[in-house]
């Protein structure tokens, strides 16, 4: 009795959990497991089935003598055994009802197929069994004819098929879907593609043994334009990703390379390939064939692949998405958001001792403004290329900036000394020979786990410290320079809340005629109560205000500050007296600040010159023609100037020249120098200077009457420091003038 006689179908075998690495050898025979302990009956059901041939394959028997050894085939060969023989009465009388609920429940196999014999007719209720377990017959041995054995068994193998197909179909689709839902992860083109595979073999009755290739394009990366595996089953799935003729099947290549060319499908008898398009993303599936494929199934792999298409153009279109996402565009490395996740994910670049460095180059936007950005472009493609080329694959490289890239790797590696050997030689890009010179910055990874944004900010404070580093080119992290860092960060962040809180406070020291000791003005000092009953030192905060930029608002604000106090010391009939603030930097790059003082000054109905703006020689140094440019401005509309910390900066005097000033200031650091039988030479020289120039010269950090003795008999005019007055908030200050006025 023929196969074909019953059933026509191929049958195809998938494992259940989707793994493509299938040893199909076993699907060659039927795997008949017979378990009794009579020996003769294996031996008659053998001889009775031995010339049954369904489907173009032979029956293989498996014998088992009890359910022990049952259970230790069905562990060896589970799924593909199609149908168990099994006796009921062996070494217990319900053994096999046993070995029924052992492969249903606790192995969980559904596929085999189970007829129950028994040599005890009516032991069991055959309705009831049916009802209970998962079974294809239950009958007694002697009711088994050769016919009817036969007839059992072809009817049981079709039922097999059938669930094989089922879950096949399942399979497959599962795949399609999983990766269609996961477009964004590393492997959904694998996966789309190996699910097409699958759910192709099974709707023309093969086993799962074949591959989709494509020519790469940007989905594998590649810069070439062969034709390469995107995703396989069976034989074939160790060869993903890599290029077809790895395969060393020369038909295979030919017949898909014809279908890409032709782009058709193309159906032999013992093989097809099967041409997918959308949009201009191709692809060829190759299956392998048993037989013809019928005009039925042509009909229904026509609909399948309709379908598929528009799957397939978008698992490569979320691919070039998720390059856009996580890929440099120039270099086709990792950008920093993938450079991020490798950091996320230590497994990646596992290594015991290991280091990330951020490497910048130098002076690039040089080379951009001069050469042109293709020539920038070249020269960072030169640099990847480098990289790439003297590290292995144990280190990760990444373009993170525009001119920064980052290694992960063994910390013998990622290293100074190895990472500065690759930019001894220069780089040739078109005809050019550029020199480049780098910046490093390093972090040596401990056990722990971190997050690849905080190890990435690490070493960002590592590289911006080797900036600023003179001896050498590179820096490690270091955990205090983290702790600096970040409380350097939260007392900016402190300084912005409470300056919009209006905590800030502006205190004033009286400055006051050396001679005659009567008070002429007072300079405003900048407080920051630090919420304790104390004050946070403004050596400390302004230099914080200036990096952060709030120091232009809060400069705005003590301005503001300044001239209404004027308009108060006037009302309070001390309107001779000046008051004098500094102004820094950033204020002076700040288009509208001659306009802010103006404006400020117009709207308090002050008088300019009771207004003094005093500047650092550091300021005028850093950008002189702004400094001037907006001091004689201000200078024309009566407001005074005064130079502060005179002697300290080393300015030139062609620019001192230049500046509308009204007085200069002598640094505390040379009143400190003034000694008993001792002459301050600096000190004097300041005054002389002052002097000459026509400018009055006053006196910082007076703190002793032999101090301001000398500074008298040196010809200063004014003084300021605690011998006279403390600084203090203005209400104390408005107490102190009404007493000096009462006590002269």
């Amino acid at each position: 009795m023929s196969a074909t006689d019953y059933d026509n179908d191929e049958l195809i075998f998938l494992d259940d959990d989707g793994s493509s690495d299938i040893d199909t050898t076993i699907y060659k025979e039927w795997n008949i497991l017979i378990v009794d302990d009579d020996e003769e009956i294996h031996t008659v059901t053998r001889l009775a089935l031995s010339d049954l041939i369904v489907n173009d394959r032979k029956l293989n028997f498996l014998h088992a003598y009890s359910a022990k050894e049952a259970k230790t085939l069905l562990h060896d060969y589970g799924k593909s055994i199609a149908i168990i023989l099994l006796d009921v009465v062996m070494e217990t009388d319900d053994a096999g009802f046993d070995v029924v609920r052992y492969i249903r429940e606790s192995m969980g196999l559904t596929e085999p197929r189970i007829v129950l014999r028994t040599g005890q007719p009516g032991y069991a209720p055959e309705e009831e069994v049916i009802k209970l377990y998962d079974i294809n017959d239950y009958k007694t041995k002697t009711e088994l004819t050769r016919a009817k054995l036969m007839t059992t068994v072809i009817s049981s193998l079709r039922s097999y098929q059938q669930i094989m197909t089922i879950n096949q179909n399942r399979i497959g689709l599962e795949k399609i879907i999983t990766s269609s839902a996961n477009l964004f992860e590393e492997h959904s083109v694998k996966g789309f593609c190996e699910g097409v595979v699958t759910q192709i073999s099974s709707l023309i009755g093969l086993d799962a043994e074949g591959l989709v290739c494509a020519r790469a394009g940007s989905v594998l990366d590649k810069d070439d334009n062969g034709v390469y595996i995107l995703g396989a089953a069976g034989e074939y799935a160790s060869f993903i990703n890599e290029s077809i003729d790895n395969i060393n099947n020369s038909e295979i290549s030919e017949q898909v390379g014809r279908c890409l060319r032709l782009k058709r499908h193309i159906f032999e008898s013992d093989s097809s390939v099967l041409y997918i398009n959308r949009s201009g993303f191709e692809a060829a599936v190759y299956v392998n064939m048993v037989s013809e494929i019928t005009n039925l199934d042509k009909s229904l792999l026509e609909v399948f692949l309709s379908s598929i298409s528009v799957g397939y153009e978008n698992v490569n279109l979320f691919h070039q998405l998720r390059n856009a996402a996580f890929r440099d565009w120039l270099t086709r490395l990792p950008n920093r958001n993938e450079f991020i996740n490798m950091l996320d994910k230590p497994h990646i670049f596992a290594c015991e001792n290991c280091s990330v460095a951020l490497i910048d180059v130098n002076h690039f936007s040089d080379i951009n403004d001069g050469l042109g950005q293709e020539a920038g472009n070249e020269l960072l493609r030169a640099i990847s290329d480098r990289f790439q080329a003297c590290f292995d694959d144990s280190v990760k490289i990444g373009r993170i900036g525009a001119d920064v890239f980052g290694l992960i790797g063994p910390s013998n590696v990622v290293n100074p000394d190895n990472i500065n050997s690759l930019f001894q030689s220069s780089f040739k890009v078109s005809d050019h020979t550029l020199p480049v010179n780098v910046t490093i910055g390093l972090c040596q990874l401990d056990d722990k786990r971190n997050i690849g944004l905080e190890i990435l900010k690490r070493i960002n404070i590592a590289l911006n410290r080797a900036k600023k580093n003179i001896s050498d080119n590179f820096e490690y992290f270091a955990k205090d320079i983290e702790d600096k860092t970040t409380w350097r960060l939260e007392m900016i962040r402190r300084l912005r809340s409470d300056f919009m809180a209006r905590k800030l406070e502006l205190w004033f020291q009286p400055q006051v005629d050396l001679v005659s000791e009567k008070v002429v003005g007072m300079e405003g000092l900048l407080r920051w109560p630090d919420g304790n009953n104390g004050y946070i030192s403004p050596a400390v905060f302004v230099p914080m205000a200036e990096y952060s930029g709030l120091i232009v608002d809060i400069g705005e604000w003590v301005l503001e500050e300044a001239c209404r106090r004027l308009k108060d010391l006037k009302e309070a009939n001390f309107g001779d007296l000046r008051v004098a603030v500094n102004i820094s930097m950033p204020q002076f790059r700040d288009r509208s600040f001659v306009n802010k003082v103006l404006g400020t000054i117009s709207a308090s109905e002050c008088d300019p010159s009771l207004l003094e703006l005093e500047i650092t020689e550091s300021v005028v140094m850093d950008e002189p023609q702004i400094v001037i440019d907006a001091l004689r401005t201000l200078k024309e509309h009566g407001v005074a100037i005064a130079i502060d910390d005179f002697g300290t900066g080393f300015s030139s005097m062609s620019y001192l020249q230049q500046l509308p000033l009204d007085r200069l200031k002598v640094d505390r650091s040379f009143i400190r120098d003034i000694e008993p039988g001792k002459s301050a030479v600096l000190a004097e020289t300041i005054v002389t200077l002052g002097n000459k120039l026509g400018l009055l010269t006053i006196a910082e950090g007076i703190e002793t009457k032999e101090q301001a003795e000398y500074m008298i008999e040196l010809g200063c005019n004014e003084a300021q420091g605690f011998f006279y007055a403390k600084p203090m908030p203005f209400s104390e200050l408005m107490d102190y003038l009404v007493s000096q006025k009462d006590a002269n």
